[in-house]
C-alpha cells in the first residue's frame, strides 16, 4: 500500500508551509491536587530532559491556579431577559450535541491503521512498531499497516520515531466513479470524530485512479464531510488549510477508496525543538532511521563528523535517554470529539517517568562551520538535553581523531546536490578513516551514488532511502585494520 499522506497529494487548496508545532504541557487544567504534589517530589530528584519536561508542567499549572473566576453578574429582576442572538444559540446547540454526541472509543474497539514513513524505512518502521507494542503490523509502500485500538493510536504518535503520520481507517469501499467516492464520504459517522464547532482540512492522494480530477474529488470528500454535518447538526465546519482541528485523507486506487482520520496532525518529524538549521539539514524521523538501519546501540561511542545542526546526533541523545520523539508536542487527536484528556495524561505521566537522566557511551558532533555548532547547541537546549550530554566541537573531519577505540560514525556529509564542496573531500577522509578508525563501522547517507568511489572504500552494504526527494544510499563500511594495512606489512 503507497503513503495516503504524501507530500504530492492534493488538498483543498494550495497547500502552504506548515507553521512549527507549539509545545504542551504534560498536565491537564483539572488535575487533582494528589497528581500535582506528587509530581512536584518526583521533579526534585531528576535533571535534565525529564525536569525539563516537568518543569513545563508546574509553569502551567500555577498559571491556570492563579487565574481568578470571574466575578458573578447582578442579577436584574425588574428588566426582562433579552433573546440570546441566533448565533449564539445555535453555537450552544452544537456544543450540547458534541457533548452527547462524542464519546471516547472503547478499549474493545479495534482500528485499522496505517503509519507513513521515509521510503527506505519500512521494514525498520514494521520493527518498531512491534516493539511498541502494536500487532498485526505489515509493511507496504511508504508505510506500515496495524491494527490496534485506540490507545495504541496514542501510543503509536507518542513513541514511533520513524512515523511520519498516524492515519485511522473510517472507510474502505470499492469505487470507480466520484458518485462512488461520494456515496463513501456521506455514509461516515462522522459526527463522532468533529463537528461545525471544528475547522477541517481534506487531502487526496491517487495511485492509478480512474477518477478524472484529483482536485475534484478531494473537493468531493470535502463537500460531502459538511453536508453530512449540516444535515446532522444544523451548521458545517469552517476549512482551514493550515492549522485545522481536524485533517481527513483519502486515497483512490483503480478500483477502491479510503478514507483516513489523520490522528497526527503536523507531521510527527516535528519534534518541536529544531528550530535552527544548518544547511541541507535532514528530517528527524530520517535520522532516526539511519540510527535503526547501522544498527547503532545506546552502548556504543557515536560519532558525526559533518553534525550540521545535529539532528541525528540530538536524535540518537533521545533515543538512548527514552525520550519519547512525541513528549513535546501537540497531536490532532486531542481535538476530536470524545478525547479522553486524563487517560492520555495518564499515558504521557508514565512515558516521562520512564526517562534515563545518563548516557552510557559517548556522543560527539564536529563540524567545520562555527555557525552549525551554533545550532546544534541551540538545538540541544531546546531539546531538553543537559549542555554536555553530547559534545559539539568545531573541526575538520580529515583531522578529527577518535573519541573511543570503536564505535559508529553515522553522517549525512555534504554532497554536489546540496553544498559546493572539495573535489578530494571525501578521498582525503577516507585515509583518515583507515589510518585512525580501525574497529569502526561508518555509515554515511548520500545522493551520491559514486561516493564509495569517491572514498576508495567497497561498502559492505548499500541501502536505497530518500531524502524527502533525493534519491540516496545508505553506504556501510567496516574499518577493519588487517584490510587497509600497507601492501608491505601484510606481506
Amino acid at each position: 500500500m503507497s503513503d495516503p499522506s504524501d507530500s504530492s497529494n492534493t488538498s483543498d487548496s494550495t497547500r502552504p508551509k506548515e507553521s512549527k508545532p507549539g509545545k504542551l504541557t504534560l498536565k491537564p487544567k483539572n488535575a487533582t491536587t494528589d497528581q500535582t504534589s506528587q509530581l512536584n517530589k518526583s521533579t526534585t530528584s531528576k535533571s535534565g530532559a525529564r525536569a525539563h519536561h516537568q518543569r513545563r508542567v508546574q509553569t502551567e499549572q500555577r498559571r491556570t491556579q492563579s487565574q481568578p473566576a470571574p466575578p458573578d453578574r447582578p442579577s436584574r429582576p425588574n428588566r426582562p431577559t433579552p433573546a440570546r442572538p441566533a448565533h449564539q444559540s445555535t453555537r450552544k446547540r452544537q456544543t450540547d450535541l458534541a457533548n452527547e454526541i462524542g464519546h471516547a472509543p472503547a478499549e474493545s474497539e479495534r482500528f485499522e491503521m496505517f503509519a507513513s514513513c521515509p521510503r527506505g524505512l519500512e521494514e525498520a518502521l514494521a520493527q518498531e512498531l512491534s516493539v511498541i507494542g502494536l500487532t498485526n503490523v505489515r509493511t507496504g509502500q511508504a508505510g506500515c499497516q496495524f491494527a490496534g485500538n485506540w490507545s495504541d493510536v496514542w501510543r503509536a504518535n507518542l513513541h514511533s520515531r520513524l512515523a511520519t503520520r498516524i492515519l485511522v481507517q473510517v472507510a474502505h469501499a470499492k469505487a470507480s466513479t466520484e458518485d462512488d467516492l461520494r456515496q463513501l464520504a456521506l455514509d461516515v459517522n462522522w459526527e463522532r470524530w468533529l463537528g461545525p464547532e471544528k475547522t477541517l482540512r481534506v487531502d487526496t492522494s491517487a495511485i492509478r485512479s480512474p477518477m478524472q480530477s484529483l482536485q475534484y474529488c478531494n473537493l468531493l470528500v470535502k463537500d460531502s464531510i459538511c453536508d453530512r454535518l449540516r444535515a446532522k447538526e444544523g451548521a458545517r465546519p469552517s476549512i482551514d488549510t493550515v492549522r485545522p482541528d481536524v485533517r481527513v485523507h483519502s486515497f483512490l486506487t483503480h478500483d477502491s477508496a479510503t478514507l483516513y482520520l489523520d490522528t497526527s496532525g503536523e507531521s510527527l518529524f516535528k519534534r518541536g525543538w529544531r528550530l535552527d538549521k544548518a544547511e541541507a539539514p535532514i528530517r528527524e524521523n530520517l535520522a532516526a532511521g539511519l540510527l535503526s538501519l547501522s544498527g547503532w546501540q545506546s552502548n556504543m561511542a557515536l560519532l558525526d563528523p559533518f553534525c550540521g545542526s545535529g539532528t541525528i546526533l540530538i536524535e540518537a541523545a533521545w533515543k538512548a535517554l527514552n525520550i519519547p520523539p512525541g513528549i513535546n508536542r501537540p497531536f490532532s487527536f486531542e481535538r476530536l470529539r470524545g478525547h479522553d484528556a486524563s487517560k492520555w495524561q495518564a499515558m504521557r505521566q508514565a512515558a516521562t517517568e520512564s526517562i534515563l537522566t545518563e548516557l552510557a557511551a559517548p556522543i560527539v558532533g564536529s563540524d567545520i562551520s562555527p555557525q552549525a555548532i551554533a545550532a546544534a547547541q541551540a538545538n540541544t537546549k531546546r531539546a531538553g538535553l543537559k549542555p554536555d550530554t553530547i559534545q559539539w566541537q568545531i573541526g575538520d573531519a580529515r583531522e578529527l581523531r577518535p573519541p573511543a577505540t570503536n564505535g559508529m560514525i553515522i553522517t549525512n556529509p555534504p554532497y554536489g546536490e546540496r553544498l559546493t564542496i572539495d573535489a578530494d573531500l571525501f578521498g582525503q577522509w577516507a585515509t583518515q578513516l583507515k589510518q585512525n578508525y580501525s574497529g569502526w563501522q561508518v555509515n554515511v547517507i548520500s545522493a551520491d551514488h559514486a561516493l564509495p568511489g569517491a572514498m576508495r572504500l567497497k561498502p559492505k552494504r548499500r541501502m536505497p532511502l530518500f531524502n524527502g526527494a533525493l534519491d540516496c544510499r545508505l553506504f556501510i563500511f567496516e574499518m577493519v585494520s588487517e584490510q587497509y594495512a600497507p601492501q608491505k606489512a601484510r606481506q
